[in-house]
């Protein structure tokens, strides 16, 4: 299974996200989606998982939830959006990490592309895609693209989209 990895568009569209996620089988947005222009698009490639995040409006909540909790692959993964990162994690998410860390945990929020293990819970593997839209504080903005296949995670990619503003 091939996956693109997106997260903080801030209803920015770039089309050359259809070009990197071409390949991919699936792909996951990690929060602040900020239209649902930008979920058309990314539907209309592959399918998606989402959360919604902070920025995002009703419309946006009402479909994508805070939390997705799923296996892929044989492998749990669970997508939010303000999740801190190891070892700073947000209160709320670090005591259900504790209680059933999951093999992939997906955050976006802070714009900071991070792919790193968390070796006190588990085997756990943390990923923020960065972000890939125009707003916030990020120089470059940034995709993830990676495979995970017999639950072996692999191929791991950063994609860079060129820089903010351009």
């Amino acid at each position: 299974m091939r996956i693109g990895l997106v997260s903080d568009t801030h209803s920015h569209w770039d089309s050359r996200i259809a070009e990197h996620f071409k390949d991919c089988d699936e792909i996951w947005h990690a929060g602040d989606i900020g239209s649902m222009e930008v979920m058309g698009h990314l539907e209309a490639l592959k399918p998606v998982k989402a959360v919604h995040g902070n920025i995002d409006d009703p419309e946006i909540r009402r479909q994508y939830p805070e939390n997705q909790r799923f296996v892929c692959e044989g492998l749990e993964v669970w997508i939010t959006h303000i999740g801190g990162y190891p070892p700073r994690y947000n209160p709320k998410v670090l005591k259900l990490l504790k209680s059933g860390p999951p093999r992939i945990f997906v955050c976006g929020h802070s714009h900071i592309l991070r792919v790193m293990p968390d070796k006190n819970l588990g085997n756990l593997l943390y990923l923020n895609p960065g972000a890939a839209g125009q707003e916030g504080f990020h120089q470059v903005r940034t995709l993830l693209r990676f495979e995970i296949n017999e639950q072996k995670i692999s191929r791991m990619e950063v994609v860079e989209l060129g820089k903010r503003g351009r």
